[in-house]
């Protein structure tokens, strides 16, 4: 059964908006010290907003921490694609860095100051 929101109803499987994490659910990232043992956070863009990422993180890890679950409509149905397998070898998580794309989201190192996009993949028939 899937799940439900507060009024009942089930997710509309084609929003692509971010969920955002549940009232006190507490930090995605461990808390080992000041910055939980990653070294300083830095921030970059995804479709507008600010996102928090760590030295080593890939875009797909920190989106992926921070709520966002859609990165892109698929080709074929418009249905939400995110991270799949999380090793490059899917495509599911397309995205354009910068201006540049397509890039797997679950590969491509995050970096302060960069622009992250929904990766506009053409409709198939």
């Amino acid at each position: 059964m899937p799940a439900r929101d507060q009024r009942g109803a089930a997710p509309d499987p084609t929003d692509l908006r971010v969920t955002p994490p549940a009232e006190g659910s507490g930090p995605v990232r461990g808390d080992d010290g000041p910055h939980g043992g990653r070294g300083t956070p830095f921030t970059f863009r995804h479709d507008g907003r600010t996102v928090t990422a760590y030295p080593g993180e890939t875009i797909g890890a920190a989106l992926l921490a921070a709520g966002v679950r859609a990165l892109r409509p698929s080709g074929f149905d418009a249905r939400p694609r995110g991270l799949f397998c999380g090793i490059g070898a899917c495509f599911d998580c397309l995205v354009t860095v910068d201006g540049d794309g397509p890039v797997r989201a679950c590969l491509a190192a995050a970096a302060p100051d960069t622009e992250v996009e929904v990766h506009d993949v053409p409709r198939q028939r």
